[in-house]
C-alpha cells in the first residue's frame, strides 16, 4: 500500500470544493450537512461565481443570472441542511415575468396564469391557441422525464443512457426546440418566444435537443422569482450556512492544480504552492478548465485537450451594466425583464453560434431589477443590465472586444433609446461591460464563454462531463459545464446528484485510514 503523508489523520474526512459558484457552494452545504470538513476556495473577493455582483456609487449590479425558477429545489437544499429556505432568503414571484417585444411593435407578456396565456396567444394568432395547448402537455412530459427522472440522477454509466433511448425516442428528443414548436404553432413571433429558453442555458435553440422545452412547463407551474438583493445575497447566506457547519470559505485565493497519486485526489496546490490536503475534491471550476488546467499534470483518456477542442461551446455573452440618475418614475411601461427582439432570429442565431459572427442587428435582454428591488440602486434612481448573445472567443477569426466593443455599445443604445427607455444614456452614472474577454479572465471559462459546453442532444446526460470524474478517483464536478447543465436548476441539482455519489465521509476516512497503516 501507498503510504500517505504522516500529518494524515481520519478523524473526520476533509472535502475541498474549487469554486463558489452556486453550484460549489449547494455542493459545499450537502456536503458539510453530511458530516464533511469542507473547505471552499474561489479567486473572486465575493461568492456566487458567475452569481455574485459588483457594487459602484450605490448601484448593485447582479452579474449574472437574474431569476429563480423551481423554489422547490431550494427549499430541499436548505432542509438537507437543517435550516429553511423561506427563513433566510426572501423571494419575491413576478407577474409578469417578462415582455417580449418585436420590431414591429407586437409584444408578448408571460405570466403564470394559463388563461391569460392563452389570451396572449390568441391576440397574436388566434389560430394558434390549440397548437400552444398541445405544446404545454408537451412541455409538462419532458419536464417529469428530463428534469424530476434524468436531471436529479446521476447518468455516468453507459447503462443509464442506454435504459432511457427510447424515452429518447419516443418524446423525439432529436428534433430541436424550435422545431417542435414549429409543429405546434405558425405563428413566427410565438415559434419565437416558445423556443428562445435555452439561450437561457447557452443553447442554440435550432440546434438544441427539444427536451428543453421542459422549460415553460417551469415557469408555468412554479413561477419566476427575484431573490431581493440579487442572486449575490442568496450565495452569501449559502456561505454562512457553510461556516456554520464548521466549514471554511477562502476568497480570494487560486487553486492552481488538483494532485493526484495513484489516480486518486489527493488535494490541490494553490497558486504560491500551498498544499491542501482532502480525501474528496470538487470541482465548480467550468469542467473544461478542470480538465485541460487543473489536471494538466495528470494524464486523461477521455476528457482530452483534442475532445475539449472538438466540442461545441455555448455563445459569449455581451453584458452592459448601468445605472441612471433619477429615473425610477419613467418609462412606467419598461418592467423587470423585457426582450427586445432584433429583425431576425434564426439568421442572428446562426450568425452567434454556427458563423463565429459579431453581427450587426442584436436582439437584447433587458433587466432592470429596481422597480422590484429598490436596495439595487440609490433613491430614485435605477439599475439596468442589458445582455448581447454574442460568438465564443473559440471560432477562426474571434471578435477584438478592445476594437469594437465601443462601436457595439453605441449599436445598443440606438436600440434602447428607439424601442424602450428613451433619454436614458444621458442620465448614465454608473457602468461597468463585461465581454467575453471578462468571463474568460474572471471565470476561467475557456472560449470566454457564458455557459460552458452547448447543451447539445450529443452534449447531455452521459455525453456531459460526468459529476463523478471518469478520470480521477475522489474527483467531483458540479455547475454548468456537468450533468444536468446550466441554469440555476441545473447547478443546484447537480449538487444533489454529487451528493448521491460522494461516500459517506466515515468511509472515506476509514478506507485512507486502512492505506495509511
Amino acid at each position: 500500500m501507498t503510504r500517505l503523508d504522516a500529518d494524515f489523520t481520519p478523524a473526520r474526512a476533509n472535502a475541498v470544493v474549487i469554486g463558489a459558484g452556486l453550484g460549489g457552494l449547494a455542493s459545499a452545504m450537502r456536503l458539510g450537512a453530511r458530516g464533511y470538513r469542507v473547505t471552499v476556495i474561489d479567486r473572486l473577493d465575493v461568492p456566487g461565481g458567475r452569481g455574485s455582483a459588483i457594487w459602484k456609487g450605490g448601484h448593485r449590479f447582479d452579474l449574472g443570472p437574474t431569476i429563480v425558477t423551481v423554489p422547490q429545489i431550494f427549499k430541499e437544499l436548505w432542509a438537507a441542511c437543517g435550516r429553511q429556505f423561506h427563513a433566510e432568503v426572501d423571494l419575491r414571484p413576478l407577474d409578469p415575468f417578462y415582455e417580449i417585444r418585436w420590431p414591429d411593435g407586437s409584444r408578448f407578456t408571460a405570466r403564470q396564469d394559463t388563461d391569460a396565456m392563452i389570451d396572449e396567444v390568441r391576440r397574436l394568432s388566434p389560430g394558434d391557441v390549440e397548437g400552444y395547448k398541445r405544446f404545454l402537455k408537451d412541455s409538462e412530459d419532458r419536464y417529469w422525464f428530463g428534469f424530476e427522472d434524468l436531471g436529479r440522477r446521476s447518468m455516468h454509466k453507459l447503462r443509464d443512457l442506454i435504459e432511457v433511448l427510447p424515452r429518447f425516442a419516443m418524446l423525439r428528443a432529436d428534433r430541436s426546440v424550435y422545431a417542435h414548436a414549429a409543429r405546434r404553432v405558425k405563428d413566427e413571433r410565438l415559434r419565437m418566444a416558445l423556443s428562445f429558453h435555452p439561450l437561457f442555458i447557452g443553447g442554440d435553440p435550432f440546434n438544441v435537443t427539444s427536451m428543453y422545452i421542459l422549460v415553460s412547463h417551469l415557469e408555468k407551474e412554479f413561477g419566476v422569482h427575484y431573490a431581493m438583493g440579487g442572486v449575490a445575497e442568496m450565495a452569501r447566506v449559502m456561505g454562512e450556512v457553510i461556516k456554520s457547519q464548521g466549514g471554511m470559505m477562502r476568497m480570494g485565493t487560486e487553486v492552481d492544480e488538483i494532485t493526484v497519486r495513484d489516480g486518486r485526489a489527493t488535494g490541490v496546490r494553490l497558486k504560491g504552492g500551498e498544499f491542501l490536503r482532502s480525501q474528496v475534491v470538487v470541482s465548480n471550476a467550468d469542467a473544461g478548465f478542470t480538465y485541460d488546467r487543473l489536471l494538466r499534470n495528470t494524464p486523461r483518456k477521455r476528457w482530452t485537450p483534442a475532445r475539449l477542442k472538438r466540442s461545441r461551446w455555448s455563445m459569449g455573452l455581451y453584458v452592459w451594466y448601468f445605472g441612471t440618475k433619477g429615473t425610477a418614475g419613467m418609462w412606467k411601461d419598461v418592467g423587470h425583464h423585457t426582450i427586445l427582439n432584433g429583425p431576425r432570429y434564426k439568421g442572428l442565431v446562426r450568425d452567434i453560434f454556427i458563423k463565429g459572427k459579431v453581427s450587426d442587428d442584436m436582439s437584447l435582454y433587458v433587466h432592470r431589477p429596481s422597480v422590484t428591488d429598490p436596495s439595487c440602486a440609490p433613491k430614485g434612481d435605477d439599475t439596468f443590465y442589458v445582455l448581447s448573445p454574442v460568438p465564443h472567443l473559440g471560432h477562426d477569426n474571434p471578435a477584438d472586444w478592445s476594437k469594437i466593443g465601443a462601436a457595439y455599445r453605441a449599436r445598443m443604445v440606438k436600440i434602447l433609446d428607439e424601442q424602450l427607455i428613451p433619454g436614458f444614456a444621458e442620465r448614465i452614472t454608473e457602468q461597468e461591460t463585461f465581454t467575453p474577454d471578462t468571463f474568460r479572465d474572471r471565470y476561467l471559462t475557456p472560449y470566454g464563454t457564458g455557459f460552458s459546453i452547448e447543451p447539445r442532444i450529443l452534449q447531455s446526460a452521459w455525453f456531459r462531463p460526468h459529476n463523478v470524474s471518469e478520470e480521477v478517483k475522489g474527483l467531483y464536478l458540479t455547475g454548468a459545464g456537468t450533468h444536468p447543465g446550466a441554469g440555476l436548476p441545473g447547478v443546484i441539482s447537480s449538487a444533489e446528484v454529487l451528493s448521491q455519489l460522494v461516500p459517506d465521509p466515515e468511509y472515506v476516512a476509514s478506507d485512507l485510514k486502512v492505506a495509511a497503516e
